[in-house]
């Protein structure tokens, strides 16, 4: 083979190898060029889920700034239905507000046309009280008629007035009132029970609208007490204890401040007409 033809044949070959290169290249530019946005596609899965759903983004990270999107068509509203009405729960009776004390004035409660008897008496609450007076006076009426009560069902009677003469006021009022009235007659209730003063029976109104601790019963069997103490006070009888554990605390004892083993009783008579009586308090 001639020198020119072997020039030609190292020339041919020459060129082949330089287009083979040019394609290698060519490949690693593209990889290049497809690997990278990968990276960065996979940095941002990685980093989104740190900055989602509440997490608070690290503090030196910049705000993302807003993508603009086309909107979207807003969907047509559809009408809404009117919820039905669920039945309202039972609503608990709020506590009785009891104020603490009251201007010192009193309304007196109707008379009573339609009885008579050995006691006149009157019943009187104070204004701002919240009780109603002929509400009280009925109950009143109704503890001193009892017959477990002092009238021992006939053997005592009381009649109801709104003027004139009155052997016994019961008047129900507020906590300083009761304490300046009581106080008067040189006893201190602070603000917390009652007391007499001579045809006085001044009935605190905390006691009367909210009762004992100590005293395990209805609260109108402890308004029941309050009168039955009181007026056994304007009857005579003083104060007396606990008879022996498991009886009933007799109506003359304080049993506001514990029962001492006695069952609590508003009465001071049992069913069967017998005094429910303790040892006298010195």
């Amino acid at each position: 083979m001639g020198a020119e033809s072997t020039r030609g044949l190292h020339g041919a070959g020459r060129g082949r190898r330089r287009a083979r290169r040019a394609r290698r290249r060519s490949r690693i530019r593209i990889l290049t060029a497809v690997a990278v946005p990968a990276a960065l596609i996979g940095l941002v899965v990685v980093l989104a889920p740190r900055w989602a759903g509440g997490d608070e983004a690290p503090a030196a990270a910049a705000a993302p700034k807003p993508v603009t999107a086309s909107p979207s068509p807003s969907p047509t509203p559809t009408p809404s239905r009117s919820p039905k009405p669920s039945p309202s729960p039972s609503v608990k009776p709020s506590p009785t507000r009891v104020p603490a004390s009251g201007p010192g004035t009193f309304t007196t409660a109707r008379a009573d046309t339609s009885s008579s008897g050995q006691y006149a008496y009157r019943v009187e609450v104070e204004d701002g009280s919240g009780v109603d007076p002929e509400e009280a006076a009925d109950r009143i009426a109704e503890i001193l008629a009892a017959p477990r009560g002092w009238g021992q069902g006939g053997k005592r009677t009381f009649h109801r007035v709104a003027s004139g003469p009155a052997g016994l006021v019961v008047r129900i009022a507020t906590a300083g009132t009761t304490d300046r009235i009581c106080g008067q007659g040189g006893m201190n209730t602070h603000g917390e029970v009652n007391c007499r003063i001579s045809e006085k029976v001044m009935v605190n109104l905390k006691r009367w609208q909210t009762g004992s601790p100590e005293f395990d019963g209805p609260l109108n069997d402890y308004r029941a007490l309050i009168i039955n103490h009181e007026v056994g006070h304007w009857l005579g009888h003083g104060h007396e204890t606990c008879p022996g554990k498991g009886r009933p605390a007799p109506a003359m004892m304080q049993q506001i401040y514990g029962l001492k083993g006695c069952v609590a009783n508003a009465w001071p008579y049992d069913e069967n007409g017998a005094y429910l009586g303790g040892p006298t308090v010195p």
